[in-house]
């Protein structure tokens, strides 16, 4: 049963009709990305280019127990919320798999963006439009009293065009209201705020309360990284960086930004998260810099569009000659696997 707040808690999975996807209209492809506990595939759902994310179910009950949970709440918080910077949710299902449906964005990660760039920087305007991306996203998230609290490149996406960020993978959020200790999955240490992972310091059974304000650290390193494109605290490893940040209040060095900029890095990645602005306050920060370092853009007319996301993804080059169609039967494709071209869909409810 979901919260209020209609958020997911684990007893059970509700989802409006309108999110559920029919698994025999899905079209899984070449997969994109994996992480601990889920593989993203490139795929088709209705015609439409789309991004799947199937969720592993783990082994042992509480694993799975754990995982369901995770899979709940990111259903119901990619429901609930809808931004422009934010990747935009087209549906789920929890059987046969636990799988989540979004838009495809071709641009890729921003980290895979930054280290084909490397040893060049991003100019300086397109890091400070790309943090703003973020921000408004992150803004949006806080304005439902969601935390985020794993924001780092690898969930950041980009378009096709990489002009615009967007924000993913809400597999660690949660309620503002509902935070407790975290455990040593929650967030990776290099982008993590201190008050998360110091709980290593804490008695037996005693709970570590945070805030909103962890976002804004981690955007903190995010936008330094932006700017540098290097590996923040570049050297040490994850464990060394994070005792480096909680105990000797060690930050990656910003003396060579502009004071301006600096203010906004130094300012988010305080000791004290009270001491951090929100996210209304770094966009406003972000926009004063912009307008100093790049001239406002002349004014186009806009364009008319009947919806904000109305606009679909770019034909991939990798599923340009889609073979199977599915006419919601659920039926193989006549033509044999091992005949097909590379970039062959498969039909998903045949997989599972």
């Amino acid at each position: 049963m979901g919260s209020a707040n209609g958020f997911y808690t684990g007893e059970e999975f509700n989802l409006e009709t309108k999110w559920l996807i029919d698994p025999k209209l899905l079209f899984v492809g070449p997969k994109i990305g994996e992480g601990a506990h889920a593989k993203v595939y490139e795929g088709k759902y209705k015609n439409q280019n789309v991004a799947i994310k199937i969720v592993h179910k783990g082994e042992t009950p509480e694993e799975i127990a754990k995982r369901e949970a995770r899979f709940g709440r990111e259903v119901a918080m990619l429901s609930r919320v809808q931004h422009k910077n934010l990747v935009k949710f087209i549906g789920a299902c929890k059987e046969p798999v636990m799988v989540i449906v979004t838009e495809l964005l071709l641009g890729g990660t921003l980290r895979k963006y930054l280290v084909s760039m490397r040893p060049r920087c991003l100019d300086t305007a397109v890091a400070i439009r790309f943090a703003l991306d973020i921000a408004r996203g992150m803004e949006c998230l806080h304005s439902h009293g969601i935390i985020h609290r794993d924001l780092k490149p690898e969930n950041l996406l980009l378009t096709a065009d990489h002009k615009t960020v967007k924000l993913a993978d809400f597999g660690l959020a949660r309620e503002e209201s509902l935070t407790e200790m975290m455990t040593a999955e929650t967030g990776t240490y290099r982008w993590m705020a201190p008050e998360l992972y110091s709980t290593v310091t804490l008695r037996h059974g005693e709970k570590k309360h945070y805030n909103h304000k962890v976002d804004a650290y981690s955007f903190a390193i995010v936008l330094w990284e932006l700017i540098h494109n290097k590996l923040p605290f570049e050297g040490m490893s994850n464990l060394q960086a994070a005792y480096a940040a909680a105990f000797k209040n060690v930050r990656p060095s910003a003396d060579d930004l502009p004071q301006d900029l600096a203010v906004i890095v130094t300012s988010c990645w305080k000791e004290d998260p009270n001491a951090r602005p929100n996210f209304t306050q770094i966009i406003q920060m972000l926009l004063h810099y912009l307008s100093a370092v790049s001239p406002p853009e002349p004014a186009i007319p806009p364009r008319i569009f009947t919806s904000e996301n109305h606009v679909l993804p770019p034909e991939s080059p990798g599923t340009s000659s889609l073979m199977a169609k599915c006419d919601g039967s659920g039926e193989t494709p006549k033509t044999p696997m091992e005949n097909q071209p590379r970039g062959f869909f498969f039909c998903f409810n045949q997989c599972y």
